[in-house]
């Protein structure tokens, strides 16, 4: 998969805040990965990230709220975040690549998702 102009494919990463999505952006960037972050989670259209950007994967970063509050010190409420997870349902749902990033440091969570773009690419 390529983009028209025969760039690289087109990578979308979305998730709830704090489960990585701009770090896993920014090392995906630095591997030649035209990678981005979408903040689905935000958004009350459910398939926005698919209307935002059309991309031709799509990467879902999965995280517990304790994981997820640890992480940033967000002031929300686990309310909020099971919000934020109403709204990615259809994302999840349609992900190509599914990384539950809980236990995970950020240079995990770069090499799983490498990993996982090489065997997507080898198929």
């Amino acid at each position: 998969m390529t983009e028209p102009d025969g760039g690289q494919p087109i990578i979308a990463i979305v998730g709830p805040c704090a489960a990585g999505k701009s770090s896993l952006a920014a090392r995906l960037l630095e591997a030649g990965y035209k990678a981005h972050q979408i903040a689905q989670e935000h958004s009350f259209v459910q398939d926005m990230w698919l209307v935002f950007s059309s991309p031709d994967i799509l990467i879902y970063l999965a995280s517990t709220y304790e994981a997820c509050e640890r992480r940033k010190h967000l002031n929300w409420t686990e309310d909020d975040f099971s919000e934020q997870l109403r709204r990615l349902a259809h994302a999840r749902e349609h992900c190509d690549i599914f990384i539950d990033t809980t236990d995970l440091t950020e240079d995990e969570v770069a090499s799983k998702a490498l990993k996982e773009l090489e065997a997507y690419f080898a198929t």
